[in-house]
Formats: structure tokens, sequence, C-alpha cells
């Protein structure tokens, strides 16, 4: 059930068909790859495939792809499953954005949350009344990141795209326009957006009205277990062709149910049983967040966190990164221009003492989100010696993303008391980071056998399943124990980070 023990309802016969269903897939469609996960009826994956795509950057400051090719990939993971008798469920990266015209072809490439044109005019709008209001009724920090902004600069410097489009979306409502040949977003992506009323649950009028645009220029917000069975209709791309043209092993899909799903955020607690008081979740991919369920939702009077609407009686509260593992690969690739893979270079931090001796890493190369909410911000290696190595700067990257995470985190267990803290995303494959996670938050991690915790999450929702604590059985999770001689030195540590940051913070 929710965190207001009430479970999510489907009609008579959806339920039916549910029950007909033997597998059960959720497609994540994330920042660098679709990853489709075939999973049992207990969560354990059998199946998995994913696809992988560039991220572009045109100008400086713009994060882009290409939206085709996300929906190639979509379509090419899908040609790999056995799909018959399936139950599919969605869970989609997050604050994307692009314009369509009336065929539903696009205008502009997808507008990533990295994205940070719209940095002046966020650093205006945030300090003023207007800025303020916005974000206590969207629950939605006013930042470069989210789609109201990237709105508001499409208007000001592409004023014909503007004009001419017939629809903004993200790119899950693009797929799945593509699919059904309807435009329909779930509340919890419409939440992320800036712009979606956290009490009324519909698109708020006071951030519409200072865009400029009506509702009808975004989708039709739906429940997060908004379903439609098989895929008759739709089109792809400009050459019309119908998704089972395009593609002949969608030609025999007779008998399968899709859900339009859910935030990968928000499915991150759900999937990984952080839906109760005294857990957290906690996500580390490209980027990173952590996050807390609460029964109402919250805005922070210094406006450093967000509140997403799961469904009507359950909300996440919580704080994005922009720098997660993403910084890591930009040290492997950029800095230390190595083949070596990523687990390797991970491995050679082990050896190299909490802290780093002494170097300590400001991870914002690509600006950052929670809860500084500052574009601008850069990365910055504080304390570098003669004495240092290869390994000691992979130690502080690792430290710094989790000091920077901490943040997030220290804010959220003032409103909440945490006992363990649930993980999700690649990075919870690494002892290594999972044991400097447990030694700065000072807090039990968990860890399930099921770390795509987003897809499980949505299959979860489409399942009919309640918001219950997970039950794991034995062998379908692990353990990471803070060392606790670690906890005064890492609080130190800590506190010297955010000193750092304020520091220089008017220097970049």
């Amino acid at each position: 059930m929710n965190i207001d023990n009430k479970p999510f309802t489907h009609s008579v016969s959806t339920e039916a068909l549910i029950h007909s269903l033997t597998k059960y897939i959720g497609i994540d469609i994330g920042t660098t790859s679709t990853k489709a996960v075939v999973f049992t009826e207990n969560g354990r994956v059998i199946e998995q495939h994913s696809i992988g795509y560039p991220m572009f950057h045109p100008k400086p400051n713009f994060a882009e792809q290409n939206p085709d090719e996300i929906l190639d990939a979509f379509l090419n993971i899908l040609s790999k499953l056995t799909q018959q008798n399936s139950l599919i469920s969605f869970s989609s990266a997050m604050h994307s954005l692009m314009a369509v015209d009336e065929k539903g072809n696009p205008l502009t490439n997808l507008i990533l949350w990295a994205d940070n044109r719209a940095t002046e005019i966020a650093k205006t709008l945030k300090v003023s009344n207007l800025g303020k209001e916005i974000y206590h009724k969207t629950g939605i920090p006013i930042h470069p990141y989210n789609p109201f902004t990237k709105l508001l600069w499409l208007k000001e410097n592409e004023p014909k795209i503007f004009e001419n489009a017939h629809k903004f979306i993200g790119i899950k409502e693009y797929i799945w326009f593509k699919l059904f040949n309807e435009y329909k977003i779930d509340i919890s992506l419409a939440s992320g957006t800036g712009m979606l009323n956290m009490k009324t649950h519909q698109w708020d009028d006071l951030a519409l009205e200072t865009i400029g645009i009506s509702k009808e220029k975004l989708s039709e917000i739906v429940p997060i277990t908004y379903s439609v069975e098989s895929c008759e209709k739709g089109e792809i791309g400009k050459k019309g062709e119908s998704v089972k043209e395009k593609n002949s092993e969608l030609r025999t899909l007779n008998s399968q149910l899709f859900f339009i799903g859910a935030g990968d955020g928000p499915l991150a607690n759900l999937g990984t049983g952080a839906m109760q008081k005294g857990k957290m979740a906690f996500t580390l991919g490209t980027s990173g967040a952590v996050r807390i369920a609460s029964k109402k939702p919250y805005t922070d009077k210094k406006m450093r966190t967000f509140s997403f609407v799961l469904d009507k009686n359950t909300h996440i509260i919580g704080g994005s990164t922009n720098n997660g593992a993403v910084v890591l690969q930009w040290l492997k690739e950029a800095i230390l221009q190595t083949n070596e893979n990523t687990e390797n270079l991970i491995q050679q931090a082990e050896n190299i003492p909490e802290g780093a001796e002494g170097l300590l890493f400001l991870p914002y190369i690509l600006g950052e989100r929670a809860p500084i909410w500052n574009a601008e911000a850069k990365g910055v290696f504080f304390g570098l010696s003669k004495n240092h190595t290869k390994a000691h700067l992979i130690r502080a990257v690792l430290e710094g993303i989790i000091l920077n995470l901490y943040s997030i985190g220290k804010i959220l267990m003032q409103k909440q008391e945490i006992n363990e803290i649930l993980v999700s995303g690649g990075f919870a494959q690494s002892k290594v980071w999972l044991q400097i996670l447990a030694d700065i938050f000072q807090k039990k991690i968990v860890i399930s056998e099921t770390i795509e915790g987003s897809a499980w999450g949505a299959v979860l929702v489409a399942k009919g399943l309640e918001f219950r604590e997970r039950k794991f059985e034995k062998g379908d999770f692990s353990e990471v124990l803070p060392n606790e001689k670690y906890a005064e030195f890492y609080q130190n540590l800590h506190q010297k980070f955010e000193r750092i940051y304020e520091k220089l913070k008017d220097e970049f």
C-alpha cells in the first residue's frame, strides 16, 4: 500500500488481464541508455538488455540528445524481448523537454536535465517573490534543469519554435505518443517539470501564466497506473510507419499491457522499498539523488529540496545532483586518459586512507542542483601536493560525490529520523564506494539483489501491488555497516567541504 495505507487500484477488467500475464518487464528510459529488465513475480532479474546513446553539447551549457535515437533504442530493446503475455511498465529520466509539431515530429533536440542554458533566467527568477511563490506551489526549485525555466529560455531565444510548437513534452511522452498516438504524462513526471501544482495535481496557473502558454500546449496528466492494451496505433517518425511496420517483432503483440509508470527517482524509492519512515533511498547513476517518502508535500524555506508527487497520497522529498558517476567517467577520460575499466580505477582507491591524505574534491563539473542550486558552480581539487597520486585523485572523487549527496541527506535527516539507506544504481556493485557511503552517512546500507530499483518500481506500480516494505528472502540482499571510528572524521571533512564551497562560490 502507499504511505497512506491505500493500495493502487485497477479496473476489474484490467485486474483480470494482469493476472493472465506471465512476464513482468520494466523499461527504464535513462540518460545514457534505455534498459529493459525482465523480472520474476517476486522481483528477481531473469533477463535484461541495454542500448546506449550519446549526449552532446553543441554550445557551452547545452546538453542535448536526439530523441529519435532514444526511440530507436527503445524499439530495439523491445524487439529483443519475448513479449507475449507481458506486463510492460515505464520508468524514465526526469526533467527533459522538446518541442514537437502537429504531427509529433521534433522541432528541437531533447533538452536534458544537465542543460544549463537557462542559468541567467533562473538566477533572476530564483531570488524574486514570483520565483519563491512558484517553488512553494510546485515543489521544484527554480533552476535551469527543470522544463519550466527551459520554456522561458525557448520563449526568449527561440521565439519561432516557441510559437509554432504544437506541444512541449519529455522523452517518455514522445515514445508514448509514437506507440499510442496520444499525449499523456504521468503525474510523477509532471511534478518534475516545475509546472504542476502540488495541491491540485493540475498544471499550475501561475507557472503557465509566467511562461505564457496554455495547458493545451502540455500533455494530459494521468495517474501512474494509466495503461493501454497492446500497441495497435501510433506512427514512427516522418515516414509514417506504424510501430509494427517498423519492427516486425512487434507485429505479434497481442496480449500485453503497457503502463505509463513514473519518473525514475520516485520509482527507485518504491523499487528499493524506501517507502516507510526511517528509510532513505539513495540512487547513483550518471546523476544521483537522495529521497524519502512523505504523506504530505514539503517545501524548504531555503528552497534546497524538491517535492515530487507519486500519487495523490504519496510525495517523494529529496534532492538531486548533476554530478554522479559521470564525474568518475570524466576523471577517467579527460584527466587520467586511461583505458582501464571503472572497476579497476575504483579498486585503486581502496588502499588510500579516508580523506585521501588531505585531498578534497568539489564535484561540480556540471554545475549543481541540490542543495546549492548553482548552475555556475565548478569542480575543484583542493589540497593537492606532490605526494598525491592517481589513486588519491580517484579516492577524492569518490568521496567528493558522496560528501555532496550528504549535504542533501542531512537536510532530510533533520525532517525524518533515518535508520537505513536503500541503494540502487550501478555504483551499488562497488564495495569500496558503498563503504564510503556508509562511513560518511553513518547509516546501514541495504543493497538488494535487484539493483534496478526504478525498473522494478515500474513493475510494482503496474501490478497494482501495495507500497509495502519489501520482504527480502535469504540471499536477496546484502548490508554494509558504517565504521563508527570514522564518524567524527567525516563530519569534520564534510564541514570543510561546505566551507570551501562557501568561500569559492562567488569566484565561479
